[in-house]
């Protein structure tokens, strides 16, 4: 790459980040212009591009707006998650809102939960095995997982279900030992979701930018946590706004620590911190 070409322009900047906010809502600043050079670095690569503006030249092309849209968002979008993050959601599941729902349903049909933007996996398999842990104790609990993403690399991470020992050690270890297969090459630090766990979660892409999500069923329950911090105020609510549409009535949503609903209009009431629920009798 050229020394004039090491960097993005500012004019290519400006269309970049229009198209970025169109196709996904994230809104990324000026100043994380040196960011995206390195995310967009690897693109360039693989693409036997010379410079960024040649990068650009392609992508707003007929052809780049076919087939690099995809891996332009993959390439931007952030992907930060742990097991069992933020646990008092996890506890506050298992103590309130799966014994009402239980009640409420008497085990005639699946719940259902969604883990929206799952990155990885950790998120939807915590979910999973917590769920997992309380059927055993409350039998009538059948449940299904949906998990979606905009990045279609970490969704094929997620549907491996492969993750490093050190970051499956801090889930306690009865559960390590029930859901998790060690590899049969005793020198390797990897480990596997078991099949049973994995066949309860459905992984699938998702833009929150999309005007039908193409869900069927109103879900009981939505794991949507640390990912509105990445989009503005107007985009916050409008997403927001659909989520909850997707959410039962009296159903429950979760968001991360950090973020809030305040000044934005949208049809939800506070039970705990950063958790939500849809009331009963609203459209």
């Amino acid at each position: 790459m050229r020394d004039n070409d090491q960097s993005i322009s500012n004019s290519d900047m400006g269309r970049l980040r229009s198209l970025i906010y169109a196709q996904s809502g994230i809104n990324l600043s000026v100043e994380k212009k040196t960011m995206l050079e390195l995310r967009l670095r690897p693109r360039l690569r693989v693409l036997a591009i010379d410079s960024y503006r040649e990068y650009c030249e392609y992508l707003f092309s007929a052809s780049g707006q076919r087939e690099e849209i995809v891996p332009l968002l993959d390439a931007v979008s952030t992907n930060k998650t742990d097991f069992f993050r933020e646990p008092d959601h996890f506890e506050y599941l298992k103590a309130k809102v799966l014994p009402e729902m239980m009640q409420g349903n008497a085990g005639r049909r699946p719940l259902l939960f969604w883990s929206a933007g799952c990155s990885s996996g950790e998120e939807p398999y915590t979910l999973s095995m917590v769920l997992s842990e309380y059927a055993r104790s409350h039998p009538g609990l059948r449940f299904r997982v949906l998990a979606t993403d905009l990045c279609t690399t970490v969704l094929e991470k997620a549907r491996l279900a492969v993750f490093n020992a050190e970051v499956v050690a801090p889930i306690p270890a009865e559960l390590r030992q029930r859901y998790f297969l060690r590899s049969r090459d005793r020198a390797s630090k990897q480990m596997r979701i078991v099949p049973e766990l994995r066949d309860l979660i459905e992984f699938r892409r998702l833009n929150f930018m999309d005007s039908d999500y193409g869900l069927r069923e109103k879900m009981d329950v939505i794991f949507c946590r640390n990912v509105i911090i990445y989009f503005d105020r107007a985009t916050q609510e409008q997403i927001l706004q659909k989520l909850t549409h997707q959410l039962a009535p009296g159903g429950t949503i979760f968001l991360g620590h950090s973020e809030t609903l305040s000044g934005l209009d949208v049809p939800l009431v506070s039970v705990a911190p950063s958790t939500y629920r849809r009331p009963h009798g609203r459209a």
